[in-house]
């Protein structure tokens, strides 16, 4: 050892020596190391820590500082303690709120504990401080540029790092104070710093500083390299994304937001006006949190958004009051309306009890069945006007798939909800007159059956919470006044139609139409054509009613008016004469030739032909059903698109023909003769068993060559013993006879009561004739004069004649 060493470690052990009586106030800490040359906050919150800052701060005394090897130990004693500490010196103290006390604490030199020497009221050791000395030599030099070559390479890579660390480092001349300084920086545990403290030597604790910062070095570098690999693997979406997030945080906290931010406060606030059910608005709140959290370029995002405004839009709690005058509405039905009695007396009862009875009352579910062009549609519009309410409409007419009325589910492109709820967000309100236009023409495929599915629409036990695939939340429809219409009931489901009340809307008469023409019609056509005096003479309207249309409704009537209002403006508008009054004989140079025979009874009593009557989509209808003989082998021939049941009543007349050949005189030999029943219209399918007498008639009659007289219509089902049963749709079939001259019907007797529908004025100019069974309509039907019966049965059928005759009612 050189000289130069040895009195430098002479005189290191004598100042050692010198320090070793040094006495100081001690603070045991829980979770903090201080480090020589270094600053750091001190704070203490037991009672004895406290004190002893105080009585150092008081008395300028030393203070040092060790670590506690139990920090959980509240009074520790000099077996607690690390055996190295620090020396520190105290700066400002400041009192916190929480009763701790916060203090600046500056390291100035480790020191070794020897003793403790006081335990109350605080903490005083004998310590020995240890100061270092270290020769710059060219290893130690060497050490330290590498130290620093690390670290600038940590401070470069790490995010917690400060770049003035490193500016720090470099001045540190010492190794001592480089090592300290580099391990007060890094992120380390109590125990890996307690080590660095207790490592005396400088030079060893440099190497120690060395290899954590290695160690750090390789850790930042692949974690950079992680990080790197991430970020090329993060597509264009989920950048944006990151840069949207990072600029909503910089428009918050400058107080600005952007379109988005606003478009979701707006909705916010929509769905909590909306007046939604809990489940719907627990939805929408749900939907919205998704839609905050997604990036506006997510596909997704149209779809939610679209879904909130449906939900948003559509009516939840918005109603309009009813009007519950029934003597205006009354008057206001009367004046839109001719006729329809039933209808107007269902819709002021309705009015009446709920007037009487809300909160107790249903909405009641009516479904108007009648001919086209009887005002179906119209009084529904007229309903909606006299309550009060919102009237809608939506045609049933040719769907085949179930996701019209319920929606389709929001998994599909472009799904919406059916037509029921887009109706209902277009009446916006709750309580709207809702019509289901063409009920009867509702079809079915692989696709579903449209009609079950309005099997919950139109049940006040479940509309209240109609479940549609769309929304995905149920919608209460037991506020809605559902209005259905039809031609016919016959295609409507029977669960379906057990849903409704059927009220019927029968064909007018002549004198209906003519003051409907009067009324309506002309009105409303001269005002849509700017016409001013123009009048119409009974004697043409009735001419158009009975040579220019063959109508229930008045639809082809007012169509027929159009045409000659529409001429005669042309005329007005070319300056040139305009009539204004159209008679019966100026109709031919409008409209042309007649279109329709006026009264289609036969021209005179015929062998083998009979008038039945029929109902069609129009309303009422006459028939002729013509039957011939010729030779064969007792074959029957049906023509004319006769259905099933039309083609068995046909069966069942020949058999009462051949049961009762004998009494009617009949000397036919049925196994040599063909009998051929033709109905004509062809191309016009027909069914029913309510033409089984008229077959009967028919075929008895060209059997016995008997004329049936030409004026006599008839309807009713017949059995294999000759009994006339009821049929329906009665009123039509008059209506009809009537139209078509025919003054005399034999009906059912069971249909009797079914003529109180039938108008005063029709009963007055026919003649009924009531039958039970088929040898009382023969006698009628018959033509006098001709074929009279033969025999043994002349006497009876004159005295089954006497009786029916007797049964014709002059009404």
């Amino acid at each position: 050892m050189s000289r130069r060493n040895t009195e430098r470690k002479s005189s290191q052990l004598n100042k050692d020596d010198a320090s070793s009586a040094i006495e100081c106030v001690l603070i045991p800490l829980r979770d903090t190391i201080i480090l020589p040359r270094l600053m750091s906050p001190l704070t203490v919150g037991r009672d004895r820590s406290v004190r002893a800052i105080e009585a150092a701060m008081a008395g300028e005394q030393n203070v040092v500082v060790f670590l506690q090897r139990d920090p959980d130990k509240p009074d520790p004693g000099a077996d607690d303690l690390f055996p190295i500490g620090t020396q520190v010196a105290l700066g400002r103290m400041l009192r916190m709120p929480d009763g701790t006390t916060s203090v600046i604490a500056q390291g100035e030199a480790r020191v070794r504990l020897v003793q403790v020497i006081q335990s109350d009221p605080y903490l005083r050791a004998r310590v020995v401080p240890i100061y270092e000395q270290a020769e710059k030599t060219l290893a130690v030099e060497a050490l330290m540029r590498a130290v620093l070559a690390l670290y600038e390479k940590v401070v470069r890579l790490s995010q917690n790092l400060p770049d003035d660390a490193y500016i720090a480092a470099i001045n540190a001349d010492q190794p001592g104070w480089l090592a300290d300084l580099v391990s007060s920086t890094l992120n380390l545990d109590l125990e890996k710093r307690e080590e660095l403290l207790e490592t005396l030597d400088p030079t060893t604790r440099l190497q120690k500083i060395s290899i954590l910062l290695a160690q750090e070095l390789d850790v930042l570098e692949l974690q950079n390299k992680i990080h790197s690999r991430v970020q090329e693997e993060v597509d264009k979406s989920q950048r944006e994304y990151y840069l949207r997030e990072q600029i909503k945080v910089i428009q918050h906290e400058l107080g600005e937001t952007d379109a988005q931010t606003r478009e979701l406060g707006e909705l916010r606030e929509r769905i909590a006006h909306a007046g939604m059910s809990k489940e719907a608005q627990e939805k929408a709140n749900h939907e919205l949190e998704r839609l905050g959290q997604m990036p506006s370029a997510a596909p997704e995002v149209a779809i939610i958004r679209t879904y909130l405004d449906w939900l948003i839009t559509l009516p939840w709690s918005k109603a309009t009051t009813d009007n519950l005058d029934i003597a205006a509405a009354a008057k206001l039905l009367d004046q839109q309306h001719y006729g329809l009695k039933k209808a107007k007396e269902r819709i002021l009862e309705y009015m009446a009890v709920r007037k009487l009875a809300a909160e107790k009352m249903r909405a009641p579910i009516l479904c108007f069945v009648g001919p086209p062009g009887t005002g179906k549609t119209s009084m529904g519009r007229s309903i909606a006007q006299a309550l009060g309410r919102t009237f809608v409409r939506v045609s049933l007419g040719g769907i085949h798939d179930e996701a019209e009325i319920r929606g389709h589910r929001r998994t599909y492109i472009g799904a919406l909800p059916g037509r029921i709820l887009q109706t209902m967000k277009r009446a916006g309100t709750i309580n709207p007159v809702f019509m289901l236009d063409e009920v009867d023409k509702i079809g079915m495929d692989f696709r579903g059956d449209p009609s079950a599915a309005l099997l919950e629409v139109l049940d006040p036990e479940q509309n209240h919470a109609f479940s549609d695939h769309y929304l995905d939340v149920a919608y209460d429809l037991s506020k809605v006044m559902f209005i259905t219409t039809a031609n016919i009931l016959e295609p409507i489901p029977p669960a379906l139609r057990d849903r409704m009340e059927v009220i019927e809307f029968p064909g007018y008469i002549e004198e209906e139409k003519v003051a409907i023409a009067r009324q309506f019609l002309i009105p409303r056509q001269k005002e849509e054509h700017g016409l001013g005096a123009c009048h119409f003479s009974d004697s043409a309207l009735r001419s158009l009613i009975r040579e220019y249309t063959y109508e229930a409704g008045v639809r082809n009537l007012e169509r027929e008016i159009a045409n000659i209002c529409r001429k005669i403006a042309r005329l007005a508008a070319e300056g040139k004469p305009a009539p204004t009054h159209i008679t019966r004989e100026s109709l031919f140079k409008y409209l042309g030739p007649t279109k329709f025979t006026y009264g289609i009874a036969e021209e005179k009593d015929e062998v083998g032909v009979a008038t039945g009557v029929a109902v069609s989509d129009v309303g009422g209808d006459t028939m002729a059903i013509e039957v011939t003989l010729m030779r064969g082998k007792g074959g029957l021939l049906l023509t004319g698109q006769l259905g099933d049941v039309m083609q068995e009543s046909a069966q069942a007349a020949l058999s009462y023909a051949r049961t009762h050949a004998r009494e009617l005189g009949l000397k036919v030999n049925f196994d040599k003769i063909d009998i051929h029943v033709h109905i004509p219209e062809g191309a016009i399918p027909k069914d029913g068993p309510s033409a089984g007498i008229t077959i009967a008639t028919a075929l008895i009659s060209a059997l016995s060559q008997r004329a049936v007289r030409k004026d006599v219509a008839m309807t009713g089902e017949i059995t294999l013993r000759g009994r006339v049963l009821p049929i329906g749709g009665l009123r039509d079939k008059v209506l009809a006879a009537h139209r078509a001259g025919l003054r005399t019907m034999l009906i059912p007797k069971k249909n009797k009561k079914d003529l109180i529908d039938v108008p005063k004025k029709v009963q007055r100019e026919m003649h009924f004739v009531y039958v039970e069974r088929m040898d009382q309509v023969l006698p009628v039907a018959f033509a006098h004069g001709r074929g009279a019966p033969r025999a043994q049965g002349r006497a009876s059928y004159a005295r089954r004649a006497k009786n029916a005759k007797h049964s014709v009612s002059l009404r």
